[in-house]
């Protein structure tokens, strides 16, 4: 597509945007050089594209990096972090010092970006994940802030081979986010040789092209054809832009530039400084421009204003899917606040998200069959306090964006995942349905709030205290219908567990969790009429885990507790529980828990092949009591 210029550039400023490029590569190579790490090749590629788009293209509040107002950027080639904190330098919001001590334990500029600086908004690093956190950003610029700011992404070629850089290609072109700018830089070299495409640019625009979007190819290293570009980019309406920026990998750098086997290795000393000087001898002016100021029209909101509106409408015995009553909750939660929203990986008529959709249609985010990518989408959503995020889907889907998950750790994001149909009570769907393995997925996430709620009253409590807890949280629904155990008036806790059995001749601590609790609850009957008394404990949250409730209950209960969880061995609750009373002398921990691969059956005879019935339960209790 032929450019079409906004208006003749300056020679002058042309000049002054090329200078500061080469001064960012002067700065990317200092501070690699300093650290003995890093990738200066990968910065230097880019260096004309992030002087263009922070002096010329962007509008922000250099002062301010954090202003819901300002354009947002996403580095999702993260490792070529210095060039962005080179920028923070030209900017001024960086001392030229600190450059020298990157990547040095005590010093906030890493290796790869995270939101300790302000002027990240998303951690990135693990590659592929950029872009749908920039359209999380845009979605939310476009449909809830109805706001003039845009959102621009540069990316490496290399990355371009991870599937979930289609997945998020998709989505902007489906929900035509002209306010979403993707730059690839195409180096043509990955990390231990070419990239599949090396320059050929033509294909990552025809790419481009199928998947929907405006697209233009430039030379990556000229500021005019750059800052043309982004400005053409601007006039497009309905569709998101790439720019395919063909470009040299060390660009700057003689017998660098271009060469294989520099990916990840700072400059010799004995020749940095020669480097320097050749580079030094281009840049013509001392200056910098100045951004230009955002447009101020962001709606000020507040996502910290949450209360409930009415107790849960459930009566003791009522018959309620927790991931029914999830569902329900979430929608009675939309109207506490028009910020929270909801995102579906096309499940929502078996998660039951559907009915927040019904109810907040204009906040409810359809993502198909693309978990990676929502997940991305869900941490872009959230940056900077514009939204309450909640991601539903099976919790089996959610392991395959596990990478995501973990980078939303990585950038103290707090966002809300609700996995259903967890564990072999799934039924005759089979093992590729079951999610056995997501509490050990989410335990080992660091701050990540385990909600497992075992009735519909706990249920709407936990969709409740997710929303206001800082950090993520995932919770955990069941899909078959169970019994309502707690009035409307009981209160939950984070990290406060139930004891809803007990008496002061227990013998054996019980601890379950969603259909096994209820298990453990038609066990503890049928024991106390042979006379065997046991104490039932409902966790509430695997993680915290209220270790002081469950070391009390087992001091009392001889030292012996049950386990029993519909999902693997490794990683669950009996883990959790083992290692909260693993400084006890003399307690002793029966784990009753999914063993192998499962199949199809009805829901009642896989807890019962799968050893974690009623009958089992039981049987468990016998035999820690005989020892």
């Amino acid at each position: 597509m032929a450019l079409v210029k906004d208006a003749t550039l300056d020679p002058e400023t042309l000049q002054v945007l090329q200078d500061v490029a080469n001064r960012l590569r002067i700065h990317s190579i200092r501070a690699t050089c300093a650290s003995n790490s890093g990738h200066p090749t990968s910065c230097c590629s880019a260096a004309e594209i992030m002087a263009v788009l922070f002096f010329h293209t962007m509008r922000y509040r250099q002062t301010d990096p954090e202003h819901p107002d300002n354009d947002r950027f996403v580095l999702s080639k993260g490792h070529a972090a210095p060039i962005l904190y080179a920028v923070w330098v030209e900017v001024g919001s960086i001392c030229e010092s600190d450059l020298l001590n990157l990547r040095r334990i005590h010093c906030d500029l890493e290796g790869h970006p995270t939101p300790r600086l302000s002027f990240v908004d998303v951690a990135t690093g693990s590659l592929g994940q950029g872009l749908g956190a920039a359209c999380g950003m845009a979605y939310t610029g476009k449909y809830f802030d109805k706001a003039s700011y845009r959102v621009f992404c540069l990316m490496g070629d290399g990355e371009s081979s991870e599937g979930s850089v289609w997945e998020a290609l998709a989505f902007a072109s489906h929900y035509s986010l002209d306010n979403l700018v993707a730059i690839f830089d195409v180096n043509r070299l990955g990390q231990s040789g070419a990239t599949p495409l090396e320059h050929c640019t033509d294909v990552f625009e025809k790419r481009c092209q199928a998947f929907g979007w405006n697209t233009y190819v430039v030379d990556g290293h000229d500021v005019e054809a750059l800052c043309q570009a982004f400005w053409k980019a601007t006039q497009v309406k309905s569709k998101p832009t790439a720019l395919i920026a063909k470009t040299f990998k060390g660009r700057g750098i003689p017998d660098v530039e271009d060469a294989e086997n520099w990916h990840g290795k700072p400059m010799p000393k004995d020749r940095a400084d020669g480097i320097v000087k050749l580079i030094e001898s281009q840049i013509q002016t001392n200056r910098t421009l100045t951004p230009k100021a955002p447009v101020e029209d962001s709606p000020q909101i507040s996502i910290s204003n949450i209360e409930t509106t009415s107790p849960p409408a459930y009566k003791l015995g009522d018959m309620v899917a927790t991931r029914e009553a999830c569902g329900l909750a979430l929608a009675k939660l939309g109207y506490s606040n028009k910020r929270v929203i909801v995102l579906d990986g096309d499940t929502k008529n078996s998660t039951f998200s559907e009915i927040f959709k019904k109810e907040h249609p204009e906040r409810f985010i359809e993502c198909f069959i693309a978990e990676q990518n929502m997940v991305s989408v869900a941490l872009g959503c959230a940056t900077r306090g514009r939204t309450i995020v909640f991601v539903s889907t099976f919790a089996a889907f959610l392991t395959r964006a596990f990478d995501q998950i973990r980078m939303g750790a990585i950038s103290q994001t707090s966002i809300n995942l609700i996995g259903s149909h967890c564990g072999v009570s799934v039924g005759e769907d089979g093992p590729s349905q079951m999610a056995l393995e997501d509490l050990a997925m989410f335990r080992s996430v660091p701050h990540c709030t385990v909600f497992y709620p075992s009735d519909a009253v706990a249920t709407e409590h936990a969709v409740y205290l997710a929303a206001v807890t800082k950090g993520m949280c995932f919770i955990c629904t069941s899909r078959p219908k169970t019994a309502v155990i707690y009035t409307s008036q009981e209160n939950f806790v984070i990290g406060q567990a139930k004891v809803i059995r007990r008496s002061a001749a227990d013998e054996v601590t019980v601890i379950g969790a969603g259909v096994t609790l209820h298990e453990a609850l038609v066990a503890a009957d049928e024991l106390a009429q042979q006379g065997i008394s046991v104490r039932v404990i409902d966790p509430f949250t695997i993680k915290p885990l209220d270790a002081a409730t469950i070391v009390q209950s087992a001091k009392v209960t001889g030292g012996r507790i049950v386990t029993v969880e519909d999902h693997y061995r490794e990683g669950g609750i009996g883990e959790a529980v083992c290692a909260a009373v693993s400084r006890e002398p003399d307690v002793i921990v029966r784990q009753l828990a999914v063993k192998g691969v499962p199949r199809s059956g009805q829901p009642g005879e896989l807890l019962e092949m799968c050893g974690i019935s009623a009958r089992h339960i039981i049987a468990a209790v016998k035999e820690v009591i005989m020892k």
